[in-house]
C-alpha cells in the first residue's frame, strides 16, 4: 500500500469514527473530520504502534495534553477543561497549530500509550452475566480475572449500583457509589441466582495505578470531553478502587499468567476469564494463539470465558443474533461441558458504554 492509499484509509477511519463511534460528542466529530481532511494530521497515525493506529488514541493523546494544562487555544473547546466554546470554523486551524506546538509531547503519547478507557458502564452487563455464570456452573463463588484490566475498575463490579429503569441490581444506593443507568431492552432476564466474588485479579501489560494522578489523567483523557456523567462516575469508581486496592499484575505475556492463577484457586470456586474491547488489539496470529490456549483451559481446567467485543470478533461458528448490530458490543460465553465439549452462546448485546443492553442468553437446562 502506498502513502496516498494509507492516508486515504486512515481518513476513512476518522470519518467512520465521527459518524458511528462518537456522533454524540460534537467536539470529537469536528476533530475527526478536521484530521480526515489534513494529510499532516493523518500522518501522526504512523507514530503509533500498528495495533494502536486508531482515531481514539489520537483523540486521547490530544485530550491528555489539554487536561495537563497545554492550551495554545484548544482548551476552550473542551468541557472537561472548563471550556465552553462549541466547534466552529476556527477549530481546524487551532487544532493544527496546537499539534505543531505540542508535537513532541503528542508523539510521545502516541508512541507509548494505549487506549485504556476502563468503562464501568459495561459492568451493567457484567453484573447479570456473573449471575448467569453462577447459575450455569452451579457455583456461588466466582473468581474473576479481568484480562486487559487497565486500572481494574471492572473488578469493582459488585460495588456499583445498576438502574435498568423498571428494576435495579447491585449494591445499595449511596452518594459515593456509582449508579449506572442502563436501559434493559426486552423481557428476558437471567436466572435470579446469588453469586459473590471469592477473588479477583487484573492483568495488563501496563496497568494504571489508581494512586498515580498522572496515570489517572490518561484514564480521564480516554473519555469523551462532553460526557460529564461518565467523568463523575469515573471519579467515584476511582475512589472505591483506591480503598479496595484490588490486585493488579503487570505482565508482558498476560496469557501465560492465566494457568498459574488457576492453580491457586480452591476447587469449589468457578474461574472466569473476562475481557472487554481487548481482542481488537491482537494481530491475527496472536489472536488465533490466544483462542487456542484459552480453549485448552476451558477443556482442561474448567475455565469459563466471558468476552465483550465487537461483533466481528465473536467466537468462530457463533452466528450474530439478528437483533444485534455490527457496531454493538456482543457479549459471548464459552465453556466446556462435562464431556469436555466446547460450548458457546451469545449472552447479550449492548451499547459499547453500557447505555442499554438486550439479554439473549439461552435458558439453563437441568
Amino acid at each position: 500500500m502506498n502513502d496516498s492509499q494509507t492516508l486515504n484509509q486512515w481518513a476513512a477511519q476518522y470519518r467512520h469514527f465521527a459518524d458511528v463511534e462518537c456522533p454524540q460528542d460534537p467536539l470529537y466529530v469536528a476533530i475527526c473530520r478536521s484530521v480526515a481532511d489534513s494529510p499532516e494530521l493523518l500522518a501522526l497515525m504512523a507514530e503509533a504502534p500498528a495495533t494502536q493506529r486508531r482515531p481514539n488514541l489520537l483523540l486521547a493523546a490530544l485530550h491528555e495534553l489539554v487536561l495537563g494544562g497545554a492550551d495554545d487555544g484548544l482548551a476552550a473547546y473542551y468541557p472537561s477543561a472548563d471550556g465552553t466554546r462549541l466547534p466552529d470554523a476556527e477549530l481546524p486551524a487551532r487544532l493544527l497549530d496546537f499539534v505543531r506546538r505540542q508535537r513532541s509531547a503528542l508523539v510521545a503519547n502516541l508512541r507509548s500509550r494505549s487506549t485504556q478507557t476502563n468503562e464501568i458502564g459495561r459492568c451493567a452487563v457484567l453484573w447479570p452475566a456473573l449471575q448467569y455464570i453462577s447459575a450455569l456452573s452451579g457455583r456461588q463463588d466466582l473468581a474473576l480475572l479481568d484480562f486487559g484490566c487497565s486500572a481494574g475498575l471492572n473488578l469493582g463490579v459488585d460495588a456499583y449500583r445498576y438502574d435498568y429503569g423498571g428494576f435495579a441490581l447491585g449494591a445499595p444506593a449511596a452518594a459515593e457509589r456509582p449508579t449506572i443507568h442502563c436501559q434493559w431492552l426486552g423481557d428476558s432476564v437471567p436466572p435470579p441466582k446469588p453469586w459473590r466474588l471469592h477473588s479477583r485479579l487484573g492483568l495488563d501489560p501496563a496497568p494504571i495505578d489508581v494512586q498515580d494522578e498522572a496515570a489517572v489523567r490518561w484514564l480521564r483523557a480516554c473519555l469523551w470531553p462532553h460526557d460529564r456523567e461518565r467523568a463523575r462516575r469515573l471519579d467515584q469508581a476511582l475512589a472505591l478502587a483506591r480503598a479496595a486496592d484490588h490486585p493488579l499484575s503487570p505482565a508482558e505475556d498476560c496469557l501465560a499468567e492465566i494457568e498459574p492463577w488457576l492453580d491457586g484457586l480452591p476447587a469449589r470456586v468457578q474461574p472466569l476469564l473476562f475481557n472487554s474491547w481487548v481482542l481488537s488489539y491482537f494481530e491475527t496470529g496472536a489472536l488465533a494463539r490466544h483462542r487456542a490456549e484459552v480453549e485448552r483451559l476451558l477443556r482442561e481446567r474448567g475455565l469459563i470465558w466471558l468476552s465483550a467485543e465487537a461483533a466481528a470478533l465473536r467466537p468462530p461458528g457463533l452466528a450474530l443474533p439478528a437483533v444485534c448490530g455490527a457496531s454493538d458490543t456482543l457479549w459471548t460465553l464459552q465453556w466446556a461441558d462435562e464431556a469436555g465439549v466446547l460450548c458457546q452462546a451469545a449472552l447479550a448485546c449492548s451499547h459499547p458504554h453500557g447505555r442499554w443492553l438486550r439479554w439473549l442468553a439461552p435458558p439453563i437446562r437441568g
